[in-house]
């Protein structure tokens, strides 16, 4: 199990690499998150959702994803309470301390899916929630420690020397556990390091001597990180390259499946802006995303509260381009009614009035893999659908797109503005090319998905090199 000294230390990262390595080993692996908290979900071949990252390292490890990678999903709706998802289904919407009520029920689901997972594999690779430092929440834990007490697995604890201060991390990660839980770690990595790593020597032995763990490796910053799927968009960049076509996306305070723009800002004659709260939309952007949403009502008034809404419509009558992602598709229309309260209070919100069209949320989810044909291409469309709320109305008489022979997304009358529930759609090279054209973008040959394999192998290069990755998978029992 890898946990680590802190957030954001780069556990997934580390863990995705991992999962490579072992598979060009030789060892059929798996990974498993037992608890993840993140809007950015992936649609799995069994029907439900995990975590981005979970897919990313299922993809390392050239394995399907399946629900049992991430039995338990944490999704935020507001700033106090999340979406549960449980192997791949919604159970409930709690707050946090009603959820930390039901952790310690949820224990028997994550095992069933470990346990699962252990059959069908020679290793399983285990990625940690936050912190274990965080004993506060040690009681009914079901994401770092309880969870390697319940599964009997040892830990390899990762620390962040980019942020600074990595040996009170590690030091004092040891510091505030219980004896029991520090004996359960068996080593520690120093992760994204950058210059002379020698000058971290007496650093590295310190640490060993003040834990009596033991060290794997002095990790180098892996600068080729942002072109892998990232699951928190604060890691986002707010702009890419330099191209003479501008895209811009909205970054919406409970943006969702934003690995739909991960394509676009690695297209080497596109600039991508990230419009951040406080910012003015770009006059000169030539297409302008309105990216999904766990809160789509929630997230039309953040962006009216941000002016977004005075700048899309004079972007729109410039004759600038508009497409809207599932929750960004239904904020383009005339209303947005919740009579269930499914996101929120109940009622009904003006949309944007882009779109001739109207959305009612309802407690049935769309959760579903598809292929569709791009009606204005003709280009086939392999993408994945995750939303609530059906639509409709005049200007779905001119979809974006067929699936199944059945009209989906809608356009407007000039042609400009556009909506579709279709998650993925850009990670499709000969659709996102023909999208692209129409921008006037020159052909580039990018090949994105080929491009992240690369990445992963040239991730599983890295760890091989500076790593004891013999001695890190002897840990395993």
């Amino acid at each position: 199990m890898i946990q680590g000294a802190g957030s954001n230390v780069g556990k997934s990262l580390t863990l995705a690499g991992l999962c490579r390595a072992a598979y060009r080993r030789g060892i059929s692996v798996v990974p498993f998150k037992p608890q993840n908290m993140s809007n950015n979900a992936a649609v799995t071949v069994d029907g439900g959702e995990i975590g981005r990252a979970q897919a990313l390292q299922a993809w390392a490890a050239h394995r399907q994803p399946i629900v049992d990678m991430n039995p338990v999903l944490l999704k935020p709706e507001t700033d106090i309470g999340a979406q549960v998802i449980v192997q791949g289904e919604r159970v409930a919407t709690l707050k946090a301390r009603a959820y930390g009520q039901m952790k310690p029920q949820l224990l028997a689901s994550v095992l069933e899916s470990f346990e699962r997972l252990k059959a069908s594999a020679d290793l399983v690779i285990v990625e940690g929630a936050g912190s274990p430092a965080e004993i506060n929440l040690r009681q009914g834990d079901i994401a770092n420690m309880g969870f390697a007490e319940a599964a009997d697995v040892p830990v390899v604890l990762v620390g962040d020397i980019d942020r600074g201060g990595v040996i009170a991390q590690i030091v004092g990660t040891k510091a505030v556990l219980d004896p029991t839980d520090a004996d359960r770690i068996k080593g520690f990595i120093i992760n994204k390091f950058r210059g002379d790593p020698s000058l971290f020597t007496d650093g590295y032995a310190e640490i060993a001597a003040r834990t009596g763990w033991c060290g794997f490796g002095v990790v180098p910053f892996f600068d080729q990180a942002n072109q892998l799927p990232a699951e928190d968009a604060l890691d986002l960049e707010t702009r890419t390259h330099s191209g003479a076509t501008r895209i811009a996306w909205l970054g919406l305070s409970r943006i969702a499946n934003f690995d739909d723009l991960d394509p676009l800002r690695q297209e080497p004659d596109l600039c991508v802006d990230l419009v951040r709260p406080g910012e003015a939309l770009p006059g000169d952007a030539d297409l302008v995303i309105i990216p999904g949403t766990k809160s789509t009502r929630g997230d039309l008034e953040f962006l009216r509260s941000q002016g977004w809404d005075i700048d899309l419509k004079a972007h729109a009558r410039r004759g600038g381009r508009i497409l809207g992602i599932c929750g960004g598709f239904q904020m383009l229309g005339r209303s947005v009614a919740d009579p269930d309260g499914i996101e929120g209070p109940p009622g009904v919100c003006d949309g944007l009035g882009l779109l001739d069209i109207e959305t009612v949320m309802s407690a049935e989810k769309r959760l579903t893999r598809v292929t569709a044909q791009h009606l204005e291409s003709g280009r086939t469309i392999e993408g994945y659908e995750i939303h609530i709320g059906r639509t409709a109305g005049p200007d779905c008489a001119r979809p974006f797109a067929l699936i199944g022979g059945q009209p989906e997304g809608a356009i407007s009358s000039d042609g400009r503005i556009a909506g579709t529930y279709l998650h993925g759609l850009f990670a499709d090279d000969t659709f996102r090319t023909a999208y692209l054209s129409g921008l006037n973008v020159p052909l580039s040959n990018h090949a994105y998905s080929a491009n992240v394999d690369a990445i992963l192998d040239k991730l599983a290069d890295h760890l091989e090199a500076h790593l004891d990755l013999d001695a890190l998978i002897s840990t395993a029992r």
